[in-house]
This record gives C-alpha cells, sequence and structure tokens, in this order.
C-alpha cells in the first residue's frame, strides 16, 4: 500500500464531515498532531441540523448502519460507542408498503423475519429468503474485508482469491437477476434491491456486489442515535476535541501552499495560516481538483449520482400509520428509475423513504407532536436540469400529499422546511446531489476516483466521491483509509483488522 513520504506529524484535515472527523480521530489516535478547518460554524457536513418551531430535523442521512465501524471510529482514541453515543436498534428496521395495500415489516432477526416473509408470501417464498440471508452473509464476508475496508493501489490489487471468490458468488451479475434466484415474488425483490438507488444505480443495472448495502441494514440492522444521527458528527467531534484535535470554525480553505510536490501549508480566507506534513481533503471533488491546480483525466467523466427532494414537516401526533422508517413503493418501478437516471425527470408514481424520528426520540419535537422526513428521489442537475427555485414548493406539497394519502396521516402541517437539488447545488455538492457519483462499475473500487492523487505528495482525499464510495459506513471508512495512508497500517490497527476478519469467516 502507497502512504505519504516523508514526515506527518502534523496534519490539516479539511472538513468536519463524517469523513474528515473519521479521519482526525484515527490520526489523532496515532499520535498526530491533527488540526481540522470547517467552513461551517459546526461539525457535520452534510449530516446538518436545521431547528424550526421546536423541531430537530436531520437533514442528511437518516438510516444509521453498522455500529461495529463507528465502534471503530470512536474506538480509535480509546473512546466507547455506548458511552458517547447509545444507539437503538430499530425493530423492525423498515415496514415495506406496497400499491396492492400490503405491508411487510423488515425484521433483521432471522426467525422474526422468515416468519414474516411466510406470513407475506408463502413457505417457498420463506425458504428463498432464508438462503437469500445467507448468500448475502457470505457476500459480506468476502467483500467487506478485502474490496471495502481497504486501501487498493490499482486493479491489479484485486488480483487475489477473494475476489476469486466474489465472482463464485454472483458478485458481477446484476442486481435484480441475481436476487431472483431467491425470491420470486416481486415485491420482495424490491425490499432487497431498492438500496441500489443508494449507490446510484437501478437494481436493474447495478451490479451484484452492491447487495451489501442490503446486508447493512436487512442483516446488519438499523440504529438510530438520541437527538438523530446529527448528533453522530456532534459526539466524534467532542471526542476528537477531548483528544487533542484543534478546530476552526467557519473559515474556509482557500489555497494550499507548496513547496516543490509538497503542500507545506493550508491558507483561508480569514488570512489564517496552518503549517502541515500532510492534508486530508474531504471538499467536494471538483473543489479538491480547484485546490490541488489540477484534474486526472478520465476518458469517461464522472456520472453522478439522482438527487434527492426532502421535505420536513411536523404536527400533532394522533395515531400515526407507519414505524421509524417506511419504503413507500409505487405501483411503477422499472419505468421510475428510467425517469431518474436516464430521462431525467421526475418520478410520475414515486416511491419515497418516509423518516418518523419521533417514533424512537420524541424529544426531536415538541410535546405531542410527530416530525416526518419525506424523501423522493429526483433527478440530478446534469441530468434533469429543472428550475427547482419555482419546482420545489409545487413538487413538495405533491409529495406530501401522496405520503399523508398512503400513510393515512391526517395531521395539518405546523411547519413545512424543504430541500432540493438547487440547496444541495447551493452547497457546493456536484450536480446538486447529496448521493456524490453513481457506483457503476467503471467508477467502483480501484475505478472510482483515488484517495492517493497524483502530482502532490502529501495530500490525501476522503469523503463519498473517493473510495469506498457513498452512505455513512463508507465515508467514516474513507477517513480510515485516509489515516492509513498518511501513516500506515499501525499495530492496533492491524489488530482490529484481524479480530474482524477472524469474526466474519
Amino acid at each position: 500500500m502507497k502512504t505519504v513520504p516523508g514526515r506527518t506529524d502534523r496534519i490539516v484535515v479539511v472538513g468536519a464531515g463524517l469523513s474528515g472527523l473519521a479521519a482526525a480521530l484515527h490520526l489523532a489516535g496515532r499520535g498526530r498532531e491533527v488540526v481540522v478547518l470547517e467552513r461551517d460554524p459546526v461539525p457535520g457536513g452534510r449530516a446538518g441540523r436545521i431547528e424550526r418551531k421546536g423541531y430537530r430535523l436531520d437533514t442528511g442521512p437518516t438510516v444509521l448502519t453498522m455500529p461495529s465501524i463507528l465502534r471503530d471510529t470512536f474506538g480509535a482514541v480509546g473512546a466507547e460507542l455506548s458511552d458517547e453515543l447509545p444507539l437503538t436498534r430499530l425493530d423492525p428496521a423498515y415496514v415495506a408498503r406496497f400499491a396492492d395495500g400490503s405491508v411487510l415489516p423488515v425484521h433483521t432477526d432471522a426467525t422474526a423475519m422468515t416468519d414474516a416473509v411466510r406470513e407475506f408470501a408463502g413457505p417457498a417464498e420463506a425458504a428463498g429468503y432464508v438462503r437469500l440471508r445467507e448468500w448475502l452473509t457470505r457476500l459480506y464476508r468476502t467483500e467487506f474485508r478485502r474490496f471495502i475496508d481497504s486501501n487498493i493501489d490499482s486493479p491489479l490489487g484485486m488480483l487475489r482469491p477473494d475476489l476469486a471468490r466474489l465472482a463464485a458468488l454472483g458478485g458481477f451479475r446484476r442486481l435484480e437477476p441475481k436476487i431472483g434466484t431467491f425470491l420470486s415474488d416481486e415485491r420482495l425483490k424490491r425490499v432487497f434491491t431498492f438500496q441500489a438507488l443508494y449507490a446510484g444505480e437501478s437494481p436493474m443495472r447495478a451490479l451484484a456486489l452492491y447487495a451489501v448495502i442490503s446486508y447493512m441494514d436487512t442483516v446488519g440492522g438499523v440504529y438510530f442515535p438520541p437527538g438523530g444521527v446529527a448528533a453522530l458528527p456532534q459526539a466524534l467531534a467532542r471526542v476528537a476535541a477531548a483528544n487533542g484535535v484543534t478546530f476552526h470554525y467557519g473559515d474556509a480553505v482557500r489555497t494550499l501552499e507548496r513547496q516543490g510536490h509538497r503542500v507545506s501549508a493550508v491558507r483561508t480566507t480569514s488570512g489564517a495560516r496552518h503549517p502541515c506534513d500532510a492534508v486530508v481533503l474531504t471538499t467536494e471533488l471538483p473543489e479538491s481538483h480547484r485546490l490541488l491546480g489540477r484534474a486526472p483525466k478520465r476518458v469517461i467523466p464522472l456520472r453522478p449520482a439522482p438527487s434527492a427532494l426532502v421535505v420536513h414537516t411536523g404536527g400533532p401526533g394522533g395515531k400515526p400509520d407507519g414505524g421509524h422508517h417506511t419504503i413507500s413503493f409505487g405501483r411503477a418501478w422499472r419505468s421510475t428509475f428510467d425517469e431518474l437516471i436516464t430521462g431525467g425527470r421526475r418520478m410520475t408514481d414515486p416511491s419515497l423513504l418516509i423518516t418518523r424520528p419521533t417514533a424512537t426520540d420524541p424529544g426531536l419535537a415538541p410535546a405531542g407532536r410527530q416530525l416526518y422526513s419525506i424523501l423522493a428521489p429526483v433527478p440530478n442537475l446534469h441530468r434533469g436540469p429543472l428550475d427547482w427555485a419555482a419546482e420545489a414548493g409545487p413538487y413538495a406539497e405533491e409529495i406530501l400529499a401522496v405520503a399523508r394519502e398512503r400513510l393515512s396521516l391526517s395531521f395539518e402541517p405546523e411547519f413545512t422546511e424543504v430541500i432540493s437539488p438547487a440547496d444541495w447545488a447551493a452547497r457546493g455538492l456536484v450536480a446538486g446531489t447529496p448521493f456524490s457519483y453513481a457506483h457503476s462499475f467503471g467508477q467502483t473500487g480501484p475505478f472510482r476516483p483515488k484517495n492517493l492523487p497524483r502530482g502532490t505528495e502529501n495530500v490525501v482525499l476522503a469523503g463519498g466521491a473517493t473510495v469506498p464510495g457513498v452512505g455513512v459506513p463508507t465515508v467514516l471508512i474513507s477517513g480510515r483509509l485516509a489515516a492509513d495512508r498518511v501513516t500506515g497500517v499501525t499495530g492496533h490497527r492491524a489488530r482490529v483488522l484481524d479480530l474482524a476478519a477472524e469474526a466474519s469467516r
């Protein structure tokens, strides 16, 4: 594995999002002096927080999986996840609702989910689910340690026995047909393939290896912290500061000062100068390239993932119809992905992720109130350059009406907060999408933008645009992979990885 040459005593991390915070914690735990520069007044990045009329909204991710990665991140400086951010495991992880009126609670417990599938679709599908669960587990154990949780310097680095095992498991087939070898019920196939959209692909085109995302939530479990997902970066920053990491908020990076092929200092818009031996950039990829003064050439330009319009609303609680997370599927399926990804159009029959965080933490809303976040996938601004300044409001009303009808919600909203691709773009997110670049074959693994860019010896990238990719667990891993590029895999870290590999066998 290639690492940053020369001294690496003083590190500047640009960005206090999840990847930057993870990098800072791992570097601090390895004895480095770490400074974090953040343009916003608080940590969080995409995992932000807005307060409206006593409601506390998560403006970024709402689905939290893989607590083992959180545990490893806090543990980099000897902190315990259970002490810093106790998590509640959601059961069911989701409630899946279909256009025909059928409902399936998605449990992560094997017995409970087998029974639920049997009641929902019959004994043959229950037997298929058992086989699918076994396959998902084998896929995860083969894929995670070698291809997600490790730095790979080139495609040749993938030529190892686990690659043959991954191929033998069908990881390079298309996702939907592979899931179809276990399940025939179209509704069930949706439950285990919709996660492809997290990777920016349709289930019909995504590689089956991305079923590892389905493993993470339907087998590994979905969790929720007190105070919402925005409490995660706050806890990470608090622990980092307590372990010697210095934070400077409200000051964006302007330039990188160079000496030859190395960055010697980082300068900010306030005029501050921060000397360094190495830099971890977690900025959006175009901004990272601007700071570096060069962008690598690609034969085929990077393709951004679809975006999302999110409607936050709340009001008097009553008796809501739904759990913490509800996946509301429309009748349309294949045409939905054609509209989003190929045609650059809004969904005519939307499938929605509806989150009610007050189901788990009532303190996120005033007493007696419920808080909802409704996510509707929409085209990114490159594929569908819609005028969201004009269309966000009307489309939000349409989406809210659909959600209220499907979940039998009768409350009168006390507020509505809408986040559209135009808002993501105003934050500098590429193509107005919070999901960065799609995980097509040519943008996966060693073909994704590398975290050790050429032309500068001591700069490392982290975040969803680089390896291993998009999602809370993976961006946390990207921060740790960046730290490994700076320090090498330390003895402590090697022991952690060996124990994880042993546990997965």
